[in-house]
């Protein structure tokens, strides 16, 4: 089963992914902060993390660069989740080492088709 980690601060947008990626078959662990994704990812290594952007703390971009940097996780396709939708934004994203840019409210047909892209299958 393929395991995707969501690092969110909203327990909404959390739980909207969550019921979206249990209906399609995968795993899902969850983090509500950049410094607890990076270290759910160290310690679980999920198949893909979905990270958000504006969180408190480590942001989502901070928190992409960190574990693309790290040996540990660099080999961890991260997917940006965000409301920023401004190409700066996606550019910067990918920039960071994430693999794909999404922005919110997300379609599970989107969803699931990035996922499977990033994983190569």
């Amino acid at each position: 089963m393929t395991t995707v980690l969501i690092v969110d601060d909203s327990p909404t947008e959390v739980h909207v992914l969550k019921t979206m990626l249990e209906k399609e078959g995968y795993g899902v662990l969850t983090a509500e902060s950049g410094e607890l994704g990076i270290e759910q990812a160290k310690t679980a290594s999920p198949d893909v993390i979905l990270m958000d952007v504006v969180m408190p703390g480590l942001n989502g971009f901070q928190a992409t660069r960190q574990l693309s940097r790290d040996l540990a996780t660099s080999n961890i396709p991260v997917i940006i989740v965000s409301t920023k939708g401004q190409e700066t934004d996606r550019a910067w994203g990918l920039r960071q080492g994430a693999k794909e840019y999404l922005v919110k409210p997300v379609r599970v047909a989107e969803l699931v088709s990035k996922i499977q892209a990033v994983l190569g299958s």
